[in-house]
């Protein structure tokens, strides 16, 4: 599972901000106003080559139990409670203070490993201000900037080395063999119906009520002398339906078993179509690189005329992942199991395939003969070769020179061009582009003695015929 790191700290320390740096996204509010964040945020931090972890936003704790600032304290301490690390923001321009002093007491009482961050030390002496907040017993001090990006690699190095091991902690399967299969989706489209129906008996608490599922529920399954494991996820919503605090924590439980499965099935109610918060769960699926088979529930509820019109609705809404299976299913009645199935092959398949270096280069070298770059500003991109760059999903790694103007429009044809040579299907394909360094970038020309003296001769001979 993905280690948590939470973010705690009183109003207006900057917490957001350095959220917002740490996944590049803008999902939090920001605002010079205290208090602006009430609830929880989730995110997925992966700054460069760094291994992923899952940060949480909290709302600043003001020192209130009672409405509105006692709810988001509450929602504060139980992220902190269940985080792996605890991030403690402090401003550095205003020193410690009572709030400060509040919150740490309960981070001694609460025992969760912690690291002091003071925020907002551009433009000031740092170690003065770092050195305000040493009547706190605190060994992990670090200096940042999060408005201005400073200090965040030496944070994001001292944070990965305080968060469990990979390998450590739960671990949904160790076995090679089995397939990680995710069911994943908004609340009361089917999962559990569906793992049920699979598993061939009630594992699963199953409910028209939604938010039934909160926690990931992992079961192993072999079926037709092949191994599975299946997890059954809860029910993804909109940040602003989702209150409870157990329901909260769920979301995490959802991202973390996407990115350990192989192949993620995302369930659709027919006769609902594709809604808002489904966009936002293949959003998290394609985040993670993970295999996708669109398994499309309740499909025996519909008129024929009902299903033309949602298949055209489906093709219309999810082109983005055109290269992603859909199976009509009914979790309920059982049908459309096997072929559920034999799309999960298919996908598991293509995600998990080993490719050579020699095919890889053959492969871009006949993309290249048969649709060259095309010239930008006078100049046209140079593919060299190519070799592949890891599995799950398939990852290519190009060299070559000029890669950085090279259109998105190219990069899209040399994904469909692999993904239709390779048959890659349900898988997303990854390119990475690395350019070689000029091996006479640093190289001075120095003139041989003869070419001094021809060039002087040259220059004398012109200057006679002015």
């Amino acid at each position: 599972m993905l280690p948590v790191v939470a973010l705690v700290g009183r109003p207006n320390v900057g917490k957001s901000t350095l959220f917002n740096a740490l996944t590049r996204t803008r999902d939090a509010l920001v605002h010079d106003e205290p208090g602006v964040t009430r609830d929880r945020n989730y995110g997925i931090c992966r700054l460069d080559e760094a291994r992923p972890f899952v940060i949480i936003d909290t709302g600043g704790i003001a020192g209130e139990e009672e409405g509105l600032a006692g709810a988001t304290a509450r929602q504060s301490r139980a992220a902190a409670e269940e985080a792996d690390l605890v991030l403690f923001i402090v401003d550095g321009r205003e020193g410690p203070s009572s709030l400060d002093d509040e919150i740490l007491r309960w981070l001694r009482k609460a025992d969760r490993p912690t690291v002091l961050v003071v925020n907002k030390t551009d433009g000031i002496d740092s170690r003065a201000a770092i050195a305000e907040f040493a009547r706190y017993g605190i060994a992990d001090v670090i200096g940042i900037s999060s408005a201005h990006r400073q200090g965040l690699d030496r944070l994001l190095e001292d944070t990965l080395s305080r968060l469990p091991a990979e390998g450590e902690g739960e671990v949904l399967d160790n076995d090679p063999e089995r397939v990680r299969i995710a069911f994943v989706g908004r609340p009361n489209v089917g999962k559990s119906t569906l793992v049920n129906r699979m598993l061939g008996e009630e594992r699963m608490i199953a409910s028209e009520v939604p938010g039934t599922t909160r926690d990931s529920i992992a079961v192993d399954l072999e079926r037709d002398g092949r191994k599975y494991r299946l997890i059954d996820t809860a029910g993804i919503r909109r940040k602003s339906k989702v209150e409870e605090a157990v329901e909260k924590f769920s979301i995490v439980k959802t991202l973390q078993a996407i990115e350990q499965c192989q192949v993620a099935v995302i369930m659709l109610d027919a006769s609902e179509g594709v809604t808002d918060q489904d966009a936002s769960v293949l959003g998290a699926v394609l985040d993670a690189g993970r295999a996708l088979v669109v398994a499309v529930n309740k499909w025996d509820g519909l008129s024929q005329y009902q299903r033309e019109q949602t298949d055209g609705l489906l093709s219309r809404k999810l082109s983005f992942v055109n290269w992603a299976e859909a199976v009509h299913i009914s979790a309920k009645h059982g049908s459309g199991l096997r072929e559920l199935f034999a799309a999960i092959h298919r996908a598991h398949r293509s995600a998990t395939h080993t490719f050579s270096t020699s095919e890889v280069t053959q492969a871009m070298e006949i993309a290249y003969e048969t649709n060259p770059p095309p010239s930008i500003r006078g100049h046209v991109s140079k593919l060299r070769f190519a070799h592949p760059g890891g599995e799950n999903p398939p990852t290519f790694v190009v060299h070559g020179s000029r890669l950085r103007t090279l259109p998105e429009s190219y990069r899209r044809y040399l994904e469909n061009f692999f993904r239709k040579r390779f048959k890659l299907i349900g898988t997303p394909v990854r390119f990475v582009f690395k350019e070689g360094e000029n091996p006479y970038k640093d190289k001075k020309n120095v003139l041989t003695e003869g070419q001094i003296k021809k060039r002087q001769r040259m220059i004398r001979h012109a200057k006679r015929n002015k």
